[in-house]
């Protein structure tokens, strides 16, 4: 067969050519050994953190190494894509701190616009430039065209990204599969011209040459070294819409936008020999893949399993709502990318994540277990680590998104919500009471009045006239001027007055000689404050709330007793 005739009968609107697309895509100009990834999804609807993962290591090599990171969109299935996911993805990304240096970014008017010398970003805007390499394919005698019936082309219509990954080795598809793709081979250029004549659509299929009894020798950056079946597969390169499909539009992309880190997961690795394939067949220059484990849960048996998009904590959005500060996610993230991320946090407590030495021999390969309580852990730690004027601004607007009364109570008056967030925060060891912003109203609610109520109530077996003499007592003396000493003498003189012990030591050698001890007396205080027996320190709870707040408060309680 003439292969330029039937390249010209297949593709007779194409002029440019492989070398001018080279030359309008030159190689980028940056430091040696900087990397270039890209994070590259499908707008089909929301964030998943298994897309956090991935797009944070990619943001990681490429800004650690002095490189670039950038975002293509990947929507050649318009069937699937959902409206509005692309400018939500960039929106929720750029909320975990996931900032790309060019690619598909939103403009001022919240739109998708391009922003690089390497675009269309778009799949979809790029389908000349996917038409420039196939038909080089075609004339290279590595490519043919298979027309179809409606029926087939409904079938391979339906094809999208998650139909690749799943779809079986070509033989297992059909046991007449192989001899029906040796008759599709053998088109003859008179049979192409007919069809086209009558208007036929094809889709364009690659002319593979693997054997799938020999392997290729592979080296995966976290996988290691693999040995991979050769593909023997005429996959579609083209469907009949002229789209590509994901194996070849991510080959001609990752070649001209100067790919050199693929970080994807690991359910790629079947469909791993096509890409190889093509790359050799187009002449391209192999990057380096990384294909990551997937990220697992344990199920309620204990046993792991895929952290699916239906489990609490796979969309991106739960974490918003949960108020989760994203900085906590972030350093969460790092925690499963590299197992000595931990060791060098507590070495270097001042530093950020983005410091870290990101390390791709650090990375698991057998997958990660997402764990809420370990994420909880991390995100106290940094929540203590932030300024009062950081936790009341974020914790504001959390609230007035998700709880608003609650938000405008902190709205209303800032400065008090900052003296309150500011209660044990600094020095070495900071109070650890909020894993998420949630968390705050449960925490300080009680200093507003429209919030306070008694939660804990004091034990029965105290006698209630012993606790209204120690509120009584209290009141009598209570100066909101006094040091933190003096106020806490006032409660020891109480204490020895009600005939419980003001001095541990001595309470402990001989309890049954006391009533109770100070620590009793401080929390008949502390519950009538607060409505809780465990909170801030007393002392510094009452100067926030000041004497007005706490008189009435002890009031009450007395009056309810």
């Amino acid at each position: 067969m003439n292969f330029d005739q039937l390249a010209e009968m297949l593709f007779p609107n194409v002029t440019e050519t492989p070398e001018d697309l080279e030359r309008r895509y030159p190689p980028r100009n940056l430091p040696e050994g900087a990397k270039v990834t890209r994070f590259a999804p499908s707008p089909t609807g929301f964030v998943h953190f298994g897309g956090l993962f991935p797009s944070t290591i990619g943001e990681r090599l490429a800004h650690q190494s002095g490189g670039v990171f950038y975002l293509r969109i990947e929507d050649t299935d318009a069937k699937r894509e959902v409206e509005g996911a692309a400018e939500g993805l960039i929106r929720t990304l750029a909320h975990y701190g996931i900032h790309f240096d060019e690619g598909a970014i939103l403009g001022a008017d919240g739109k998708i616009c391009d922003q690089g010398a390497y675009g269309p970003y778009r799949q979809s805007e790029r389908a000349e430039i996917y038409h420039v390499y196939a038909k080089q394919l075609v004339k290279a005698g590595k490519a043919y065209p298979v027309f179809t019936t409606q029926e087939e082309l409904d079938a391979l219509n339906a094809v999208d990204k998650k139909a690749e990954i799943k779809s079986k080795n070509w033989q297992e598809d059909s046991g007449n599969r192989a001899e029906e793709q040796q008759k599709q081979r053998e088109i003859t250029i008179e049979e192409v011209a007919e069809n086209l004549r009558a208007g036929n659509p094809f889709v364009l299929r690659i002319l593979a040459d693997g054997d799938p009894e020999k392997k290729i020798p592979f080296t995966d950056l976290i996988k290691g070294t693999l040995e991979i079946p050769e593909n023997d597969e005429d996959f579609v390169l083209l469907k009949s819409d002229g789209i590509p499909t994901y194996h070849f539009a991510h080959a001609v992309d990752d070649h001209l936008m100067g790919t050199t880190h693929v970080v994807r997961g690991e359910e790629w690795l079947p469909s791993l020999a096509k890409h190889l394939m093509l790359f050799r067949y187009l002449r391209f220059k192999l990057p380096k893949y990384l294909h990551i484990a997937q990220i697992m849960r344990l199920d309620e048996n204990g046993n792991k399993k895929k952290l699916s998009k239906r489990d609490m904590g796979a969309n991106m959005d739960d974490y918003s709502r949960m108020g989760y500060a994203p900085a906590c996610v972030c350093e969460y993230i790092m925690t499963l990318l590299n197992s000595n991320y931990e060791e060098w946090h507590a070495q270097n407590p001042e530093k950020p994540y983005t410091e870290f030495p990101f390390n791709i021999k650090k990375m698991s390969n057998s997958g990660c277990l997402f764990d809420f309580n370990k994420l909880n852990d991390v995100s106290k730690n940094v929540i203590s680590k932030m300024t009062a004027e950081e936790v009341t601004s974020q914790v504001t607007e959390w609230a007035l998104q998700f709880d608003p009364a609650f938000g405008a109570l902190l709205q209303n008056d800032p400065a008090y919500a900052q003296t309150i967030f500011a209660i044990g925060r600094g020095g070495k060891k900071p109070r650890k009471d909020l894993a998420t912003w949630a968390d705050a109203k449960g925490y300080m609610g009680f200093f507003f009045d429209e919030l306070f109520r008694i939660e804990d109530q004091i034990d029965a077996t105290f006698e209630k006239t012993d606790i209204r003499k120690a509120l009584e007592e209290f009141l009598a003396t209570y100066d909101p001027a006094d040091e933190m000493q003096v106020w806490f003498d006032k409660i020891k003189a109480i204490t020895d007055k009600l005939g419980y012990a003001s001095d541990m030591k001595a309470y402990k050698a001989d309890p049954a000689a006391f009533r109770g001890n100070v620590a009793d007396v401080s929390m008949f205080l502390r519950v009538a404050v607060t409505g809780k027996q465990n909170a801030p320190d007393l002392y510094t709870v009452m100067q926030i709330l000041g004497e007005g707040r706490v008189r009435a408060r002890i009031q009450k309680m007395i009056d309810s007793l």
